[in-house]
Order: C-alpha cells, then sequence, then structure tokens
C-alpha cells in the first residue's frame, strides 16, 4: 500500500529493535463465495436469486486482512493451492492487501479450500470443502517471524505449549517474546473440551463469543463466562452479539461494558475476526480497555454493513469517514450523545489519518478487489444508528 494511504496506530510505540511483524497469524485460508440478500433458503427443487454476491479469501485471512487495515505489519502462514483459486487469494493477500506472505507456500495438485457462505435475515449458513495442508504448519513456516503478537484460534487436538507438531510455531513465537491472542472455532462434537481452556496459561489475550465461552467455563451467562476465563487469562474478552461485549484485563485492573451499535447488517461473515483485529490494535497501542472495546465494537459494526467478508473490514479510511458523519449529526437525543462521548477518543486518532487512508476493497474473483484504490472517491458508506448488535454467529468461519 503506498505510504500516502497508511496509517500507523503504533507509530509513537516504535523502537529501533523492534519486531518488524506486528502481527503473525496461521490457518487455513479458504476462498469465500458469499450470496447475500437471500429472503429465505431455497426449498427442495427450488431456485431462488441473491440481490449480491462477492469472493474474496476467507478463514485466517479474516483476520490478516482486518489487521493489515487497521495499519498493523501483518504476516500470514498458510497453505495455497497452485490453482486459479489459490492465485487469486495470494495476489489479493499480498499485492492489494500488503500482507507478508514469506512464511506461506503454494503446493502444486494441492487445491484451495472453498467455502460458500449464504447471508439470511443478518445470520449465516455455510458449506465448505478441502483437504488437509500437505505438511505441518511447523514444517511450512520454518524461522518464526519475530513478531510482537500472534493472532490465533485453540484447540483441543492441537494444543499450545505441548510440543504439537502443528503448534510448535506458536510456542516458538511466545519464547520470542510475542503475545499470543486466542479466539476459539466452534464445536460441532459439542463436547466443548476442557482442554481448550488449559492452554490459556500460553496466552495473553481470549476472545470467544458469549455461547463459546458459556459452554467452555459451563456458566450460564457471558459475565460468569468472562470471571471465570478472567482467572485464566490477562485478557479476557466475551462478545455477546445485541448485548454488546464485556471484558476484564487483569493486568491494569480494567473491566468493561460495551454496548453493540445499531446498524443494518448485511453479511456477518467475518464480524468476529474484525472485532478480534480491533482488540488487538487497541492492546499493542495501550488504549483504556473502554476504548479498545469500542473501537473493536466500530471496526466490527462497520464490517457487517458491506457483503464480502475479509475484505468487508474496515480500513482508517472508513473510520475516519464514520466518525465525521457522527460528529456532524445532530445530538437532539440521548442516544446520538451517548456515541459521540463513547467515540470522543477517535478524535485524536482520525486527526493524523491521511486523506487517501486504506478503506474497503470490493470482493469479487471477476475483478481483483483493488485496496489502492482508496484515495478515489467511495461513494456514500451507510451511516449506521446509534446502540444495536456486533453481530456474532456460530458457527464462525476461522478454522
Amino acid at each position: 500500500m503506498p505510504l500516502d494511504q497508511t496509517y500507523d496506530p503504533l507509530a509513537s510505540l516504535r523502537r529501533a529493535d523492534d519486531p518488524e511483524i506486528d502481527v503473525f497469524v496461521q490457518g487455513t485460508v479458504f476462498l469465500d463465495i458469499i450470496f447475500t440478500g437471500l429472503q429465505a433458503m431455497p426449498k427442495s427443487g427450488t431456485e431462488v436469486w441473491a440481490e449480491g454476491m462477492g469472493s474474496c479469501p476467507g478463514g485466517i485471512a479474516n483476520l490478516g486482512v482486518a489487521a493489515s487495515r487497521l495499519g498493523l505489519n501483518t504476516s500470514l502462514g498458510a497453505a495455497f493451492g497452485d490453482d486459479d483459486y489459490g492465485e487469486f487469494c495470494w495476489r489479493s493477500l499480498e499485492e492489494q492487501e500488503g500482507i507478508d506472505l514469506s512464511r506461506s507456500r503454494r503446493y502444486p495438485h494441492w487445491h484451495t479450500p472453498v467455502t460458500v457462505s449464504v447471508s439470511v435475515h443478518g445470520d449465516r449458513r455455510m458449506i465448505t470443502h478441502g483437504h488437509t495442508a500437505p505438511e505441518s504448519a511447523t514444517d511450512m513456516i520454518g524461522s518464526v517471524p519475530r513478531a510482537r503478537s500472534v493472532l490465533l484460534d485453540l484447540d483441543a487436538e492441537r494444543p499450545l505449549g505441548q510440543g504439537h507438531p502443528e503448534r510448535e510455531w506458536a510456542d516458538r513465537a511466545a519464547a520470542g517474546g510475542a503475545l499470543l491472542f486466542a479466539d476459539v472455532g466452534w464445536d460441532p462434537s459439542g463436547e466443548w473440551s476442557a482442554d481448550v481452556l488449559t492452554q490459556l496459561e500460553e496466552c495473553h489475550a481470549f476472545m470467544p463469543n458469549a455461547v463459546e465461552a458459556m459452554a467452555y467455563t459451563r456458566t450460564d451467562s457471558a459475565h460468569d463466562a468472562l470471571y471465570a476465563l478472567a482467572d485464566l487469562v490477562p485478557l479476557a474478552v466475551v462478545t455477546n452479539g445485541r448485548d454488546g461485549a464485556v471484558a476484564i484485563d487483569s493486568g491494569t485492573g480494567e473491566e468493561a461494558v460495551v454496548p453493540a451499535l445499531r446498524v443494518e447488517a448485511i453479511d456477518p461473515t467475518g464480524a468476529g475476526d474484525v472485532f478480534d483485529a480491533g482488540m488487538l490494535v487497541g492492546t499493542l497501542a495501550g488504549w483504556p480497555l473502554l476504548d479498545r472495546m469500542n473501537f473493536a465494537t466500530l471496526c466490527s459494526s462497520l464490517a457487517v454493513q458491506e457483503f464480502g467478508g475479509s475484505l468487508a473490514a474496515p480500513g482508517w479510511g472508513d473510520i475516519t469517514d464514520w466518525w465525521q458523519r457522527v460528529r456532524r449529526q445532530p445530538t437532539s437525543n440521548a442516544a446520538a450523545r451517548s456515541v459521540q462521548r463513547r467515540f470522543a477518543f477517535l478524535d485524536d486518532l482520525v486527526a493524523d489519518v491521511p486523506v487517501g487512508a486504506v478503506r474497503r476493497a470490493a470482493a469479487t474473483i471477476a475483478k481483483l478487489s483493488d485496496a489502492q484504490a482508496a484515495g478515489s472517491d467511495p461513494g456514500p458508506p451507510p451511516t449506521p444508528l446509534p446502540d444495536a448488535p456486533v453481530p456474532t454467529s456460530q458457527p464462525k468461519e476461522t478454522p
């Protein structure tokens, strides 16, 4: 991305001996084909037409793109097929999104995993096809890049801190000083193994949604789950759909509860990943917990107003546009005044955002996503209404 289109939220913190990479992410990249605007799912033997369709890199790419668009130097380790799908995903991530793929590999005769995501009434259903990667993540990555942080999903079958071949790379990264920020995927077995939570002693942060958090902690509310998790990890965050999100940072002694933002959700694909990236940015930048939570909620809310999964993740240009509109809106009601108070911290941040800052890309395999066209007029973006849901739906897309 051109330098005049980038904004670095960590600029004031950078030192000569800092890691070159801000965040390293590893996992499976899917080609996502996303249909939106359906009134209902088709019945047997029938066909329905979708109002919108897009394609983009998905899976772990959701986290990578979201972090890169928020100004973090991002590196991704993933397997790519040598097919057209893999070429499209590689090119989109490396050339358009500026993500370092030096720890990724293209594998001949291995086809890129594909997910079809269908959005109906603000929720989604997915069909996925793929095969196990040709080699372990540790063998593929080789030497782990020195990084400030790592974003990854926990997995009971591939535990951290126990020398598992698929996780040795993460153990090495943590030994090198990287903070591990973890989320977790849906458990189709319904077991919700406690082995997942034992891995939190290796992590700095854990950011599940409420359904997952309650299932793993055997509790009956998001708050009870949060308190259980806060005993296991320094930063515990639980997202809770229409009820917003709750968090405890044991390191700073802060506890925060934030409401959701009212938005017209078009496609929730990747919303949880965008939230996680927002929390990561704020944590690395040293913001107060309440500001981190509000920022992550905003990023997620902006993402679901567009279809396209990873490429719908907002950049600083989108955030600046939103805040400028909110500041111009009348404050004749308590809800509008509440939003202006909650996000007043953005004043100092957006003051340094360049005019041509990165905005969302178009998500389609027919035409390259062009993040570098962000300096052009993006058209009138949708206006969020004060106070509504940060969409969180299960199962999650990231593997």
